[in-house]
């Protein structure tokens, strides 16, 4: 575990709404904010052309740990996580065992705390066992030692609508947060990649985009109905940011997230036949990718998510249709989402940055100590980056245990130069502490 360094000053970074400022730590906290000489009881650090960010939120991780340590471990992903810029995500129940029940998110809470680096928020299951069938241990799993407020089935929908319907009324009691990943089974057995020319190129069976936004608009009506708050995880297709704006005109508790990776790629990378490029939900077509990028600019779409999905290499260097689902985000998805911005003729915004991948999920899940303005008394979950340099990835350097990672080899642009979780420093220069 990193040692605790009481008193940190951060001079002359480039505050978002502040212009240029010294930052005084003192405890965890933000103490003192203007021009200071430091007074020699503590750590410096140089941040002249660095932008200063509350540290990010991750509300969509997966950890693998418990049962699957072989791909993952909430050590190597907190390492990952810091790398990354984050000071808090969110691990997925779709865990061995399943996280259903208050035992089960506890431990990943308090490995996550022993880690000193990130703190790990459990998101529950909606369902036991993620059948679909019966509803989890919700109740239980929110009073426990680790506060669950989001639960949700990802990987798995929750298609039955009166299951839905109860797990939406059973969280409003204490205001939490269904999180769908939204895909109707039935209109995608065996299917592989985006339905559309290339799937129909390469003989891939297609998934089709009607299969997330049917999800979307029958769970739209039954939150609205129900007054209850729905979140729609990894949102791929055009059709569905226009239902997520309507359903917000009509004043439907709902949010979305997005991935780095569905505002960058499409379903042309599927060509080579590279699994590295296999997710679920699929990688969509350009147009897709447009508008994601213009939801998100706009609000639609309210955070970035990483969808963090580790897998072994015997998971992944496989034939297409024997591959797992899933790719890497953690490290890279800064680099990402700023070239995916770049890419639409966006300037770069630090304050929607903020927004997206800070400010917005810790607002969403009630972590109340990150995602803060950066302000005197504001926790110091910060992140420094340096908007002018970039990095190339090579995915043998990673932290993650696995390297599925679709950007080994690409330069992405900015770099997170330093991580301080806590008023800790945790990340510097590329190295997890």
């Amino acid at each position: 575990m990193t040692q605790a360094r009481p008193h940190l000053l951060i001079k002359g970074a480039a505050i978002v709404g502040e212009g240029r400022q010294d930052l005084r730590i003192t405890d965890g906290r933000i103490s003192e904010m203007g021009n200071f000489q430091p007074n020699g009881n503590e750590t410096v650090i140089e941040a002249d052309g660095l932008v200063l960010l509350p540290a990010f939120v991750d509300l969509h991780t997966h950890v693998r740990e418990p049962g699957r340590e072989d791909a993952e471990t909430i050590e190597t992903a907190s390492r990952a996580a810091v790398i990354g810029g984050y000071s808090a995500i969110s691990p997925m129940a779709n865990t061995h065992p399943v996280a259903d029940t208050a035992g089960v998110v506890e431990q990943v809470y308090r490995l996550g705390q022993q880690t000193g680096r990130v703190d790990l928020f459990p998101i529950g299951a909606v369902t036991k066992d993620l059948m679909g069938e019966q509803l989890s241990e919700m109740s239980a799993m929110a009073e426990s030692e680790a506060r669950v407020r989001i639960f949700s089935d990802d990987g798995k929908c929750v298609f039955d609508p009166l299951v839905m319907r109860r797990a939406l009324e059973y969280v409003k009691t204490f205001d939490g947060v269904i999180a769908q990943h939204a895909q109707e089974p039935r209109l995608t057995q065996g299917a592989q990649m985006n339905e559309g020319s290339v799937s129909a190129e390469l003989g891939l069976t297609g998934w089709p985009a009607i299969a997330e936004e049917s999800i979307i608009a029958r769970d739209i009506l039954l939150a609205e109905h129900v007054g209850s708050r729905l979140h729609i995880c990894h949102l791929t297709t055009a059709g569905g940011v226009e239902l997520v704006r309507w359903a917000k005109s009509r004043g439907v508790r709902v949010t979305a997230e997005v991935t780095p990776h569905h505002l960058l790629l499409t379903d042309e990378m599927a060509r080579g036949y590279d699994a590295v490029y296999k997710v679920n939900p699929p990688l969509r077509s350009h147009a897709d990718v447009l508008a994601l990028r213009a939801g998100l600019i706009d609000g639609t779409i309210d955070i970035v998510a990483t969808d963090h999905a580790p897998h072994p290499g015997e998971d992944k260097d496989c034939e297409w249709q024997s591959a797992a689902f899933g790719m890497l985000g953690l490290e890279t998805a800064l680099g990402v989402v700023v070239q995916a911005l770049t890419e639409s003729g966006s300037r770069i915004d630090w304050k929607l940055i903020a927004d997206r991948m800070a400010i917005a999920p810790a607002r969403i899940a009630g972590y109340a100590e990150h995602g803060q303005s950066i302000t005197v008394g504001s926790s110091a979950n910060l992140v420094l980056v340096d908007p002018m340099s970039s990095r190339t990835v090579n995915r043998e350097s990673m932290a993650s245990m696995s390297k599925n990672t679709p950007y080994d080899g690409m330069t992405l642009p900015t770099r997170i130069t330093h991580t301080i979780y806590g008023g800790v420093v945790v990340m510097e220069s590329g190295v997890a502490l």
